[in-house]
């Protein structure tokens, strides 16, 4: 059984941690663009609609009361063909301000069930940003230093190159006799 692993490259562990980083800062920004739509919307149901529907609700009212005030004006003249055209007015006016009695009571509704609505899927993206900012840095370093354990185990166990056998056109008397690579070397003063 090899105890030896053959490592030919990294750059697979380098392109991964790449992505990761990538990946992790895309996830940051939508969980913080989330939760800040999931703010807004709060808002905009808090305050923003509630106040529209009752201004709403006050503008049709004071609309229906004027085109009430002109059916009895035509109701005194005893004009025929305006009190139909103003019992029209008045039928529509009535039904624009009970539009805007409902969609204020579908406003108030919808805030008080808002939060219970929200809230859990709130949670996740909380537990999902906390895995984002505490695990995910710990999953890049260790992608870092496996790298770094590979390159080193990988120059350790690189194979050695053999010198270059000498020369033929060497000067004579210049070549030193080294020992041959695989031969053992003997301790100095002891001659084999």
């Amino acid at each position: 059984m090899s105890t030896q692993v053959r490592i030919t490259s990294t750059d697979a562990l380098d392109a991964f941690r790449a992505s990761l980083i990538i990946f992790v800062t895309k996830a940051r920004e939508a969980v913080d663009t989330s939760r800040d739509r999931v703010r807004r919307t709060r808002n905009w149901l808090q305050h923003e609609q509630r106040i529209h529907w009752e201004g709403e609700i006050r503008k049709r009212q004071r609309h229906l009361d004027q085109v009430v005030q002109e059916l009895y004006s035509a109701r005194l003249t005893q004009l025929t063909g305006a009190i139909a055209i103003r019992e029209a007015v008045v039928r529509k006016a009535k039904s624009a301000v009970e539009e805007a009695q409902t969609k204020l009571r579908n406003v108030k509704k919808w805030n008080q069930n808002f939060d219970a609505a929200a809230d859990s899927l709130v949670k996740k993206l909380d537990g999902f940003r906390e895995y984002l900012d505490h695990e995910m840095p710990d999953a890049i370093t260790f992608l870092y230093r496996a790298r770094e354990i590979l390159d080193a185990y990988t120059e350790r166990n690189a194979p050695v190159e053999k010198p270059a056998p000498p020369a033929a056109d060497a000067q004579p008397g210049s070549a030193r006799a080294e020992p041959a690579p695989d031969a053992p070397l003997s301790e100095p003063g002891v001659n084999p």
